[in-house]
């Protein structure tokens, strides 16, 4: 039996250089997106207030906005209420209630505890200089489960994994069917998600600790939008998906959904994707309901996480057409060869 010829060098090379592709791109992909976003935090229009009306409060606040200039956006406001109003509402980050004995600060941990920790940087140094103890009181302390406050940020990324991961193996094993068989599976796919989402961050390790449906329900209306999109994607971009997902769903997405970072302490490009993005959405709007009353515009974060998902649709709609489109084309251009054949075989037998 003659061997097989080895295949030729050039070829071959040029074959795996175009699959190490997307692996290198993604490389970079993640250098340039987490540390873009998380190498030098640094307050940007940080929100924080001096409580007193009186003209120490009044002098105090202009001392520390002229020395912090545009890293800090400091106000004064009457009472104690006020500053935890704004607190709750997500309005500030930390306000000072002056004391010649006892400073205190005022802070919500729950909203981001980076940004109350920044917060509490500039007025324990204020405290320092006046050689008293800051006291530091927290309105929205974080779950028993989640004391340091990421938790909700591990169940979004578990989350995500799960639903780009759903998404090559839709494309994969289901290629054979039609999209809205796809479509289906992956809107089943994307509960099953949520749901070991919901069960591990609940009931296993208690990062959520009431309001399970509520968390459960913003877990899917995200993993669904992730699933959706991604399957009408793979009609277009083929094996290119996966790095598209993974610039959506990881690079620009767990950058920008304050989990380590809010806005505030990142740079404007990050700082403005927060706005929109649906892990921001899912994270924010969890953060809202958990912490927050279920106020502190928790609206826009479900109609973020909404629009995604209505996205995600539109592309499955588009890709089904287009799929659609491709099966008449090539079956219109099947019968010709199959009625060329039919002649030839007429003419062999003397037809």
């Amino acid at each position: 039996m003659a061997a097989t010829p080895a295949p030729a060098l050039g070829p071959s090379l040029k074959h795996l250089a175009v699959h190490l592709l997307t692996p290198l791109l993604m490389c970079l992909g993640m250098a340039l997106a987490y540390q873009g976003a998380f190498h030098q935090p640094e307050p940007h229009r940080l929100a924080v207030a001096v409580v007193g009306t009186n003209p120490q409060a009044t002098g105090l606040a202009g001392a520390v906005q002229d020395k912090a200039g545009p890293a800090l956006d400091v106000r004064t406001l009457a009472t104690r209420a006020d500053a935890e109003r704004q607190l709750r509402d997500r309005e500030l980050t930390g306000a000072f209630i002056l004391d010649p004995k006892s400073p205190e600060l005022i802070v919500a941990r729950a909203g981001s505890d980076t940004s109350a920790m920044a917060a509490e940087a500039v007025f324990r140094t204020v405290a320092t200089q006046q050689g008293v103890p800051l006291t530091v009181t927290d309105l929205a302390p974080t779950a028993a489960g989640d004391p340091t406050g990421q938790g909700l940020f591990f169940l979004l990324v578990a989350l995500s994994i799960g639903s780009y991961g759903s998404v090559a193996a839709i494309g994969a094993a289901g290629a054979g069917l039609g999209m809205r068989v796809r479509a289906l599976a992956g809107l089943a796919t994307s509960l099953v998600v949520s749901v070991i989402g919901i069960v591990t961050a609940g009931p296993v390790f208690h990062v959520v600790d009431h309001d399970l449906a509520a968390v459960w329900a913003m877990g899917w209306l995200y993993s669904a939008g992730i699933v959706a999109i991604g399957t009408g994607l793979h009609t277009f971009l083929k094996r290119w998906t996966t790095l598209a997902l993974m610039v959506l769903f990881v690079m620009l997405n767990f950058t920008t959904s304050g989990g380590i970072y809010r806005p505030e302490l990142q740079n404007g490009f990050f700082g403005a994707l927060h706005s929109f993005w649906n892990g921001a959405g899912f994270l924010e709007g969890a953060r809202d309901v958990l912490y927050f009353g279920g106020g502190a515009g928790l609206g826009g974060r479900l109609a973020a996480l909404a629009l995604w998902l209505l996205a995600g649709l539109a592309l499955l709609a588009g890709a089904g057409w287009y799929e659609r489109r491709r099966a008449v084309d090539a079956s219109a251009g099947a019968r010709p060869v199959e009625a060329a054949a039919e002649e030839e075989m007429d003419e062999a037998v003397g037809v």
